[in-house]
Order: C-alpha cells, then structure tokens, then sequence
C-alpha cells in the first residue's frame, strides 16, 4: 500500500459505505472495529502487530481494519479512507519510495509487490513495518483493487540488523587474523617481526590503540617493541624481573590471559604500574601470554580507548592474536639464532686480521645476505709474498649454506699457501683448482687473484669465471682493464683446461683498484652492466681513502640491490707520489686500450706545467710525450706509465718518463722523404735538451728532459 498525491488521514468510518459487503471480506465480531476493540481473530492480528486493507483504485479509497489502525498507531478520526492520509504517519521519502514500488507493479502488470518503510509512531520513534498486496486486475488485465496486509516488522528487522552486526565483527575478526598472519609470514628475523606489529597500520590492523611486546630474557622479560601514543614512558621499564608483580609478568607465568576494563583497579592491584596507567591514559587492556612448543616465550599488551567490555568473540581473537605473533616469534628467534651461528663460522673462515703493507693501503669488506638463514662462500684475502710484494684474492664459492663456507674456509688455504710459495699468478689458480676437484664436492668457486709490487706498481692478475678488477686512476676516471679470464676453479681441472692467462697491468701512485664479488654488482631482474656502471660511478665520486671508499660502495651499491647476496669487497690503494713543493712529480697510466687515455695524458701534463709555474714547457712536453707514448702502445703489448718531475738541482729541469713491459729499446732513425713513421725519436732530440733509454724491472723507461726557462717560477 502506499499514500499517494498528498497525505492525510485515514478512517474506517465516514466513506458511507459498507467495506464489509463491498469487499466480500467477512464483518461482525471477527472484525477488529475501528474504536479499537478487539475480538475473535482480529485479536489474535492486532497482538501480532498485523492488519489488512483494501484499496479501491477506481474509487481512490482504502478501507484499513483495526488492527492496521494499531499497526499506523492512528487513533479514531485520524484516517479518512483514503491513502493520502496515511501521510500522518509515514515519512515523505518513504511514502515516495512506496508508491514507486506499487506503481512499478501495476505498470509492469504483476499481481503482488512487497516493502519495507517506516512509520513513525506518536511517542516520536521509528517503527519498520512492511506491506504486501496482491493486485486485482480485470479481465483485460487492467488494475482494480489491491487487498493486502500491514505489519509490524520491527523486531524482525532488529534481529536482521543483530545478525548483520554480528556478522560485520565476524568479518573484522577475519580481516584482522587474515592481514597479521599475511603480514606476519614474511618476517624473517626478531626485528621483521616487531617491525610489522609496529610499522604504519599496525595498530589498525591489530584493532588495537596501543602494543607492547616482550620477551622472555634470562629471567626477565624484555620490552623489545611499543606503538601508541604515550607508551613510550614503559621504556622505562625495559627490563622487569619475572616476578608476577606485574601484570604482564604474571600473564608469562601462569600462562593465562588476563582481560582489564578497568584500569584503576589494575593499578590498585599491582601498586608498581599506578604512575605508568595514570601516564598513558587507557580505559582498557589485554595482557597476552606468547605461548609456543608449550614455552612461555614473551608476552603481548593490546591497549584500548573507550573500551568497556570484552565479548567472548573479543577475547577469542586476542587469544588467536596472541598464538599467531607467538609462532613468528619463535621462528624468528630460531633463525636470529642458525643466522648468528653461520654468520659466526663464516667469519672464522675470513683472515682474522690484514697484514700491513708499505707504499700503499688495503681495506676490506664483508657483509653477508639480509635474506636467507644460510652463509655464503664469499671470501677475501690478502696475502704477503716474498720481495716485499703482496697477493689480493676475491671469491666465491657456489651456494649459500654451511657447505659452501667450509669449502670457502678450505679453498682460501690452499689458495693462500700456493701464493706463498712464490708461484706465479697462473700456477696459483691452477693448483687451486685441481685443489677443489679432488675435494669430495660438486661445488666450482670463482675468483680473482693478482700479485702487486706497490714499489714499482706492477701487478700480475688472472681471473677464473671471475669479474675483473676496477682500477680509478689519479685523474678521476675509471675503467674495467681487459683481463683474459679461465674457467671457474674446479671445472677448469675436471674439463682439463687448467690455463689461466696472466694480466700485466701498472699501478701508478694514487690510483686505486677494486676487487668484488658479484653480490655487489647483481641487482634481480636487470643486466650486471647495469650494476658495474653503478660500481664504476660509486668509485669516481667516493673518497681517497681505501678505509672510506669501501664503506662508501656498500652505502651506496649493497643496500641498493636489496642486499639478496653475500658480497665481499677489496680495495687496494697505492700511495700518492706528488714528490715535493720544490720537486713535483705527477704520475698517469694510459691504457693500450682506451682511446681517450692520450688526450687525457696531454692534458693532466699541460695543467701541471701550469700548476708549477712553467707553461712555456707545454708544448714542447707535450708533443714529446705525445710521440713516446704512441710509440709504447704500438710497439709493446701492454699499456704505458707516463712521468712528469721537476728535477730543482742542479739545474732546474723537467724530466718526463714513458715506462713500458718491453725490453726492445727503440732506435733512432732517418727515415726518408716518402717515410710515414720513424720520426718520434728525431723530434724528442729536436725538442729535449737530453734523452735516453733506462732497464727498469721487467721492461724500460724512455725519458727526456727539458730546461726550464729562466724565469719560471714552482
């Protein structure tokens, strides 16, 4: 039913007609009579809060026995007949929400509809009622009357809106279980754990406004995590003694959960706290044992605000709460532990301490994966050889477990006792490989091992399925030298290809180079170019010191990459050799390799002759270094060191050094007329007051010397 075009009132009396007869419904003392008094079956509807109508729609009037009369709470002389005056009673939205129900039905030709809407009643409150008619058409199907019944639908939708409610919390309680065991399982260590109970929506997704998290410590129990406002005066009790005098002590004790709504109470039952509860302002808590293998391991707070009960639901999801952060712990308390062992024997298995070097410094780094309870097999090592030269080692070992770090410990041995015999690079690793095959493993190790003469700055390097040295140069650049490279260690014996060619590289004062392991360069999902650029641009813009550069790339690469693998690192730097205020000295390695090595060259000699005062010199130096060098990077199989020094007595002189790895001193020539080569040495003498020719080690020095003017300064 509903009340259209207006509202007004409604009546069973004045219509002057007889709704019994007309209706064919049945009157006399089964009627529920429009005064209000009830009889017979009318009785039994109206205690239901259930009445009937009829409604005439040609007419446009409705007759509503007495027992809708109670269900509208209308009085006598309050309805009129007709469906405007239920307007007294049903708000405007609703009746209008009503009558687009029934006018839908008629219009679609259906012969019954049904709805909800409310009546509000004398005393002011809102009542739910609901309507079902039946429609009555002709024979046409055009509509004419629609009889129907009223009731109250009150209770019924209370108890609707109960279940709703208490499905709404059924539901909460699942998102909260739900998201905490998600967010739970991929802690890791102690520290994931507290991390995800105290990180951004912890508390919301806990339903709580407040956590303290302890654990059980050598009879203590340690606060190691707080979240909330105004908790952060319980740091003052970080450590309390298992006692049972207090209520989170007590909780760990008896293992038994403990529900607080009224917290003055608490506090007068455990005097200790009363400063604290008065500090932190909360209506309510939950004191949580964390139980796990039947071991009382810590102990979880759940704060509340405006919090007067715990329903059973309630506590069951704080107990669930509690068994659920209880297990994370226990397996994150047992990985912090095998990650402690492993970590510990790794680090036995590394040199204990780096042997001192002169004309230069070593750093070295070690940091082990933050993800995965297992160690690694990287290593380094540095090694002192005879002739005051020293051997650098970087690897790694196949695999990240306890087996890897044993063969790293036995690998790093043999390795370290081959080099001190005195063997030259490629014998070293090729006895080291024949080393690991004939080990019961069917592990393969890679790595990277060079002897350096930090007095000469010669450096003999090999490789096995390794990555390269890095080597910064006293100018700021960087570059990646070609180092032939073997198989990895092991399998080169097992395929019987035990050649691991030699790299001869030089190490001019100042300049630094880097050895590591893959993990420092290997980011998931992206090319190790990638990562080497990275490498190479951390190194250009890091400090001098080794100390500090080392820190420097793992600031700045190991973090980066998500830190997914073991990295070991190695940076060697040989002492700067700027001479002296009155003798200056500058020093350059130029790679047969890089093209832009020789303008680089021309130009750190022309800034230095600024520098010291002589720039009449440049070209002249210039051009002759220009000429020595080429001649060494055609000539020898190598790349070349050029040296500039003021020579102060006793004739102020410049001399500049072309230093190569061959013994073939060049020769003067007189090439002819049509020659296009054979001219580098004439205009050295043209342009050198002296020059020469120098055995130097395993190679030579070519040198020339040039007078400094008479009022140059430096």
């Amino acid at each position: 039913m509903a009340a259209q075009e207006g509202q007004g009132q409604e009546t069973g009396q004045g219509t002057g007609r007889d709704p019994g007869r007309e209706s064919g419904r049945q009157t006399g003392p089964e009627r529920v009579r429009a005064h209000g008094t009830v009889t017979g079956p009318g009785e039994r509807l109206a205690l239901n809060g259930m009445g009937s109508f009829e409604w005439d729609l040609h007419a446009g009037t409705l007759d509503l026995d007495p027992a809708g009369m109670v269900v509208f709470d209308l009085g006598p002389g309050e309805f009129d007949g007709t469906p405007e005056s239920l307007g007294r009673r049903i708000p405007p939205e609703d009746s209008l929400r009503l009558s687009e129900v029934v006018q839908a039905a008629l219009d679609a030709g259906e012969h019954t509809y049904g709805s909800y809407f409310t009546v509000r009643r004398r005393n002011g409150t809102e009542q739910w009622t609901h309507t079902q008619g039946r429609i009555l058409r002709d024979r046409d199907g055009g509509p004419q009357r629609i009889v129907g019944v009223v009731r109250d639908a009150t209770a019924e939708l209370a108890h609707s809106e109960l279940l709703r409610k208490l499905e709404a919390a059924r539901a909460k309680q699942t998102t909260i279980v739900q998201r905490t065991t998600e967010a739970l399982s991929r802690a890791v260590t102690v520290d994931d754990v507290t991390a995800v109970l105290t990180g951004a929506g912890a508390l919301e997704r806990l339903g709580a406004d407040g956590l303290a998290l302890g654990l059980v410590e050598n009879g203590t129990i340690k606060i190691i995590a707080l979240s909330g406002e105004s908790l952060e005066i319980l740091n003052q009790r970080r450590f309390t003694r298992l006692d049972g005098d207090l209520p989170l002590s007590k909780a760990v004790i008896t293992r038994t959960a403990r529900f607080v709504t009224s917290m003055s109470e608490l506090a007068a039952e455990f005097p200790h706290i009363e400063p604290y509860v008065r500090a932190i302002a909360f209506d309510a808590a939950a004191y949580l044992p964390l139980i796990a293998q039947a071991k009382a391991i810590g102990g979880l707070v759940l704060f509340y605000r405006r919090r007067s009960e715990f329903s059973p639901e309630e506590r069951n999801l704080t107990l669930g709460l509690a068994g659920i952060v209880a297990q994370s712990l226990q397996r994150a308390l047992l990985f912090d532990q095998e990650r402690e062992f492993a970590t510990g024997l790794q680090a036995a298995m590394l040199p204990r301490r780096i042997p001192g070097i002169t004309g230069g410094e070593i750093a070295v780094r070690y940091h082990s994966a933050w993800s995965g309870r297992e160690v690694g097999g990287d290593w380094y090592d540095v090694i002192a050889l005879p002739r005051d030269r020293v051997g650098i080692v970087v690897g790694d070992v196949q695999g990240h477990d306890t087996h890897a770090a044993a063969i790293m410990g036995q690998l790093r041995i043999a390795l370290r006792a081959y080099a001190g015999e005195g063997h030259p690079p490629s014998t070293v690793l090729a006895r080291a490989s024949r080393f690991l095959a004939e080990l019961d493993t069917e592990r393969f190790a890679t790595c990277t091992y060079a002897q350096v003469d930090l007095e000469t700055g010669g450096v003999r390097a090999v490789r096995a399925g390794h990555l390269g040295p890095l080597i910064r140069h006293t100018d700021g650049r960087t570059g990646w030298p070609n180092l032939r490279g073997g198989l990895p260690l092991g399998l080169a014996s097992v395929f019987e290809q035990e050649e691991f060619p030699e790299t001869r590289l030089d190490l001019v004062p100042g300049e630094t180079l880097v050895l590591c392991t893959d993990g420092l360069v290997e980011e998931p999902g992206t090319a190790i170019t990638a990562g080497m650029e990275a490498l190479a641009h951390a190194v250009r813009s890091g400090p001098q010191e080794a100390g500090a550069l080392a820190d420097h790339l793992l600031d700045r690469l190991w973090e980066r990459w998500g830190s997914g693998d073991d990295v070991a690192l190695l940076v060697l730097r040989r002492a700067p050799d700027p001479g002296t205020h009155r003798a200056p000295r500058i020093h350059q390695y130029v790679h047969q390799a890089d093209p832009e090595g020789l303008s680089e060259a021309r130009f750190a000699l022309r800034q230095a002759l600024r520098d010291w005062g002589m720039p009449a010199l440049a070209d002249d130096v210039e051009l002759a270094a220009g000429e020595l060098l080429v001649n060494a990077l055609l000539h020898t199989d190598g790349g070349a060191v050029l040296t500039m020094e003021v020579l102060p007595e006793p004739v102020r002189k410049v001399r500049l050094w072309v230093k190569d790895r061959s013994s073939v001193w060049p020769r003067r020539r007189s090439p002819g007329e049509a020659a296009t080569t054979g001219r580098g040495l004439l205009l050295v003498d043209a342009l050198a007051s002296h020059w020469g020719v120098e055995s130097r080690g395993d190679g030579k020095a070519v040198w020339c010397e040039f007078d400094a003017p008479v009022d140059g300064g430096g």
